[in-house]
């Protein structure tokens, strides 16, 4: 697998989940078909029972380009379509991409190569989130922000190093192959959960901030809750289903909603002084949220703190409040669906 000699490069297979995603999906596989690579390509879109135009546009994408090709995932659930997609796809490198995503032009060729360099099972890079209107503007600055994810790389950027996960990911087929794919039991956090069994296995994982994509933050403020809420609630599966998998920035967001509800009451029952957590709170992600708005218009700016506040407080309420039932259901079904082997 050689981007820098004389050899053929590895033909690449895209993969790609999608449920309710007219919005965005023209684009993002317009994105995929439009790269600069020059090895062999195909996009194998897996589509759950949408109730918008998906499957239309689908099918009008596999009638322009013969590179397109559709599998059905009736379930609708982000792991079990990635299998689906894996299974019916051929190709050695296996690129996933979600449906609002939008890759940079060299993504694929530069991810390529950082498989050969590294030597990595899985490489992957920035998440790029761009805002269509003031809402998403307020969103990408938050969810692009430290106050607002931490050090995550893979969303503030960072130096090329081995990393714990990266955002979706371009993998060598064999490490899928050997894990038996996604786990189909994680509805969410399963790169997390997939990129700490490869890791486990002794495989590297490469973060590069070269890789670059480009990302839809949810439209509202209920969508972007319920986002991060299953965020924090599948996280704490994964904490529960591989010991020593969680670290203190991931304790962070539970921790608040505990203090500010604490504050709160405390601040009602007791003393006005127990005020001083939340409104401690409220003052940080204010003050933090000017930076974080550089530049943007003053609609976008002044609803940073309430992007915020709804990625910390759903984060956290989801991580306390997931059900001991998720990871039970989990455990009991400890190996993934496996993979059938396909030679290229």
């Amino acid at each position: 697998m050689n981007a820098n000699s004389a050899a053929p490069l590895p033909a690449v297979s895209v993969i790609m989940p999608v449920l309710d995603e007219e919005r965005h999906l023209r684009e993002a596989v317009r994105a995929i078909l439009a790269q600069e690579y020059a090895g062999e390509m195909e996009v194998v879109i897996a589509l759950g029972p949408s109730t918008d135009r998906t499957d239309e546009i689908a099918a009008e994408l596999v009638r322009e380009d013969p590179r397109v090709h559709t599998v059905p995932n009736p379930t609708g659930r982000t792991p079990a379509a990635l299998n689906a997609a894996i299974k019916a796809s051929r190709h050695p490198v296996v690129v996933r991409v979600d449906g609002h995503g939008m890759l940079s032009p060299n993504y694929i060729a530069t991810a390529v190569r950082l498989l050969e360099e590294t030597g990595a099972q899985n490489v992957g890079g920035i998440m790029h989130a761009e805002g269509e209107n003031d809402w998403e503007h307020a969103v990408a600055a938050a969810m692009t922000s430290k106050i607002g994810v931490g050090n995550a790389a893979f969303h503030t950027g960072g130096q090329a190093a081995p990393a714990e996960t990266v955002y979706l990911g371009v993998f060598r087929r064999e490490a899928l192959e050997q894990q038996g794919g996604y786990n189909v039991e994680f509805i969410r956090a399963q790169d997390w959960e997939l990129n700490f069994r490869i890791r486990e296995a002794g495989g590297l994982i490469w973060f590069s901030p070269e890789l670059r994509v480009s990302y839809r933050p949810r439209p509202s403020v209920k969508a972007l809750a319920k986002q991060y809420k299953d965020y924090g609630r599948w996280r704490h599966v994964v904490a529960r289903y591989h010991q020593g998998s969680i670290n203190l920035r991931y304790l962070a967001p539970p921790t608040a909603v505990c203090a500010i509800a604490a504050g709160l009451v405390a601040g009602v029952a007791l003393t006005p002084w127990a005020l001083v957590i939340p409104g401690g709170y409220l003052a940080a992600i204010v003050a933090g949220s000017v930076p974080a708005g550089k530049g943007l218009p003053l609609k976008a700016r002044l609803q940073i703190p309430v992007a915020l506040a709804t990625m910390h407080m759903s984060w956290g309420f989801g991580f306390l409040t997931s059900p001991r039932s998720l990871a039970r259901k989990v455990i009991a079904s400890r190996r993934p669906a496996v993979l059938a082997p396909v030679n290229d």
